[in-house]
């Protein structure tokens, strides 16, 4: 049972780490390696399935959200959205690459939706650059040869 939660949570913390909540699954990674006690397949498995869901939720906000952008309450100003489009816009899909990096990769999901980017080519590219860095994460910590 404890192992069943242990992975819950592991999920739990990569989907929030996903969001903008300050939440750090990298660390909470690491340690459930080093423990040694888990099956790592299925630690950068559940990581990724969790962070990937995350930014499911910023890709869909950021579908949602743009109807409200001239709104005196919208969050973001009128120019810094403008450049976020424009810059993604520029660099396309590709710019989701860079979706697991921290502080800047949370937008890049937002804007993704924002610029209606279809689900399919978001989850490809979104899932396949937070895979590798949970598995290089993985190969740094157990010392495995890359």
């Amino acid at each position: 049972m404890f192992e069943l939660t242990s992975y819950l949570g592991l999920f739990a913390v990569a989907f929030g780490a996903a969001t903008l909540l300050p939440l750090q699954s990298e660390a909470v990674l690491v340690g459930m390696l080093i423990s040694g006690h888990y099956v790592t397949p299925l630690l950068l498995l559940i990581a990724t399935a969790g962070n990937v869901f995350g930014s499911v939720v910023n890709w869909y906000l950021g579908r949602s959200i743009e109807q409200f952008r001239y709104r005196r309450w919208f969050p973001v100003s009128e120019r810094h959205l403008d450049k976020a489009q424009a810059t993604y816009h520029r660099y396309g899909r590709w710019a989701l690459l860079f979706s697991w990096v921290p502080i800047i990769g949370d937008p890049i999901t937002m804007i993704a939706g924002v610029m209606r980017e279809p689900l399919w080519s978001f989850l490809l590219v979104v899932s396949l650059a937070k895979a590798l860095r949970y598995l290089t994460l993985a190969a740094i910590t157990l010392g495995w040869a890359v």
